[in-house]
């Protein structure tokens, strides 16, 4: 199923007020209905090579996997192909990052977040590893859909700190999972039921570090009619507030239903393609 039809994605990313350059990678595929954001870590340039190397080896293998078959598809083991799919080549960039990193000296330690969601059969299916989020606005409902892979989360968890000591904590960017790091890497993969009018939010931290979920929500809400204004204001937000990290967001708009073609028409249009 094109996708086109029923969403409207945009992208931004964005170097900061302090940082010469920008580790964040972004990329979309709209007509596959899935879209991915990285955040790079490493000395020199190795987080950028690390978040590039994740946003353009997702975008080439779930293009190929998602076009040779419908996301929605069960596999036998139970899953949806978007499931196992996403698992799969996210394991794949972990250990082709791993390896570069282990292979060539100047990118030893390089890593990176990730945050990817492929919209299929009114559902997203949502894999992420790391602290980048993705948040969605239905509503006047705004929330985190993502849960960070990080310190600052587990003292949250267990009790250790509030949610109100984590905003002004000082270790928020020990990420306690990530992409590239270590040999093998588990993914964290859920599904989520999608409804028109639905906005998600993908960031990187360095908005979320920069401006509160509660006026990141008001900005969405205000401005959720034209995404590129929308992308823009929430990046100069960050900005004003010091812009101390590279800051990238994706906006994903759905316009309408998107079920997947089932029985005697799924059979028909395979036939025809």
């Amino acid at each position: 199923m094109d996708m086109n039809a029923v969403l409207e994605i945009v992208t931004r990313t964005d170097p900061g007020m302090v940082r010469s350059n920008n580790e964040d990678a972004v990329m979309a595929n709209p007509r596959c209905g899935f879209a991915v954001l990285a955040d790079g870590m490493g000395g020199y340039n190795a987080g950028e090579v690390a978040s590039g190397m994740a946003t353009a080896m997702l975008g080439s293998e779930l293009e190929k996997a998602f076009l040779e078959r419908e996301p929605s598809t069960m596999d036998a083991s139970g899953k949806s192909w978007a499931q196992v799919a996403l698992e799969g080549h996210m394991i794949q960039v972990n250990s082709a990052i791993y390896q570069a990193a282990q292979s060539q000296p100047q990118y030893a330690g390089m890593g990176t977040t990730l945050v990817v969601a492929v919209f299929h059969d009114n559902r997203v299916t949502v894999g992420h590893i790391g602290d980048s989020r993705l948040y969605r606005m239905r509503g006047d409902d705004f929330r985190q859909i993502t849960r960070d892979h990080s310190l600052l989360q587990e003292q949250i968890d267990s009790g250790l700190i509030t949610p109100e000591q984590a905003r002004h904590s000082q270790n928020k960017n020990l990420v306690t999972r990530a992409v590239g790091v270590d040999p093998e890497v588990v993914p964290e993969i859920h599904d989520h039921e999608v409804l028109p009018g639905d906005v998600y939010l993908f960031c990187s931290d360095g908005l979320n570090d920069m401006v509160d979920d509660e006026e990141i929500g008001m900005t969405l809400g205000a401005l959720s009619a034209n995404l590129e204004l929308c992308s823009m204001q929430l990046i100069q937000m960050a900005n004003d507030n010091g812009g101390r990290d590279n800051v990238s967001v994706i906006l994903v708009k759905v316009k309408g239903d998107f079920p997947a073609a089932r029985g005697w028409w799924s059979r028909l249009l395979a036939w025809f393609k």
